[in-house]
């Protein structure tokens, strides 16, 4: 499992450090990633506009593609989702 995070490497440690997180967190400060997938988007916050990283989550199946898209994550509930997500690429592959 990856994240990504559009942060400077230097926050991305200092992020990651802190949270002990469990899996490997990338930055990609220069957004070509987060764009790439289509998650650099225009956010309004407070009647602002500005440009941020949408927080989603893609799956990546064994041939490489993107085989499940959540698009906005809430933590409330995204472990469940990415866990029902799996099942059903599962079952998928194994009648395929």
């Amino acid at each position: 499992m990856l994240g990504v995070s559009p942060d400077p490497v230097a926050a991305v440690k200092k992020f990651h450090d802190k949270h002990d997180l469990g899996f490997t967190l990338l930055a990609d400060a220069d957004h070509a990633v987060t764009e790439a997938y289509g998650a650099w988007v225009e956010k309004n916050r407070y009647g602002r506009r500005y440009m941020g990283a949408q927080r989603a989550t893609f799956i990546i199946g064994p041939d490489g593609l993107v085989a499940h898209v959540i698009p906005d994550v809430k933590p409330a509930t995204h472990d469940d989702e990415v866990l029902r997500a799996l099942e059903g690429i599962s079952r998928s592959a194994a009648a395929g």
